[in-house]
């Protein structure tokens, strides 16, 4: 009969690590390995999801997803969400940098800041739904001050995309400002001491000593936020469905997908979401190696 007390220590060691790894290594394999090989085979086929026949169509579909407007246009609106990371990045910096100086109620204001954060992307989209509508809270807002024909936020083609990306920057701007607040409270003390007693002020202090210092987050947080500009879609998903020109890449992939049966060309797309985050991380893993 086999008994681990038959076997040296090392080998015990080895089939207690073997022996509780296999079902997490199964399940991994299972649920996240084999989809994502499936992923690329579909993506070179027609296949509808519910026949067992499909035609291999080669790069067909990628040919499609960059030539056809209805597919592409997400990366054309993602232009909109990669400028509000560089906003949403500003705003975050100019907040951590204020309130990691001795500001009365610092603690207040950085609950407030992070408070958007906790709150889930739905009800977020469902907040924000309420706040653009026709004589919602904004437009109530702006009658306080006079306006009473304000545009049509989440009508008006024009403007649709820049309301979506508010309601995103509100939402992230609590992580990213949380990353550059510890990073600048990692700054040692010393530096801004020596630095008002040469005279410097706030500004001075900011230019030279913070941002030098927290360079490598501050590039980081950019990285990510770019990232995640291209692949946005709870908030624009529950507010607008993509409808009116704020369709976004994945809103698209999952519509071609689900609605339209079109695997093939949904495997496609998320092969191209997929290669996009592969290029992101890659870069972000060579940037933090060339700065150690």
């Amino acid at each position: 009969m086999f008994s681990l007390s038959n076997l040296s220590y090392k080998a015990q060691r080895i089939v207690i690590i073997v022996t509780f790894s296999f079902v997490p290594i199964l399940l991994l394999l299972t649920f996240g390995y084999l989809p994502v090989v499936g992923m690329f085979k579909y993506a070179f086929t027609d296949w509808n999801g519910i026949s067992p026949n499909y035609h291999w169509v080669g790069f067909d579909n990628f040919k499609r997803i960059f030539t056809e407007e209805k597919y592409y246009e997400g990366f054309l609106n993602s232009i909109y969400y990669f400028g509000g990371s560089f906003v949403q990045l500003a705003i975050a910096l100019y907040f951590a940098t204020i309130l990691s100086f001795a500001v009365k109620g610092k603690n207040f204001f950085k609950g407030v800041l992070f408070f958007p954060s906790m709150i889930n992307s739905v009800a977020v989209g469902l907040i924000f739904l309420f706040f653009f509508r026709p004589e919602g809270t904004l437009d109530t807002i702006l009658g306080f001050f006079g306006i009473t024909d304000p545009p049509k936020w989440l009508l008006n083609t024009k403007i649709i995309n820049i309301s979506l990306v508010g309601a995103s920057v509100w939402r992230y701007l609590g992580f990213t400002f949380i990353l550059l607040l510890g990073a600048i409270s990692s700054v040692p003390h010393d530096l801004y001491e020596a630095a008002e007693i040469d005279g410097a002020n706030r500004w001075h202090q900011f230019k030279y000593i913070i941002l030098p210092s927290i360079r490598r987050i501050v590039a980081i947080t950019l990285i990510l936020s770019i990232s995640g500009s291209v692949a946005p879609f709870e908030i624009p998903y529950i507010m607008t469905g993509g409808s009116n020109g704020s369709n976004t890449f994945v809103i698209q992939t999952v519509t071609t997908t689900f609605s339209y049966s079109k695997y093939g060309m949904g495997s496609a797309m998320a092969v191209v979401l997929f290669l996009i985050v592969i290029f992101v991380t890659l870069l972000q893993k060579s940037f933090i190696k060339e700065e150690k």
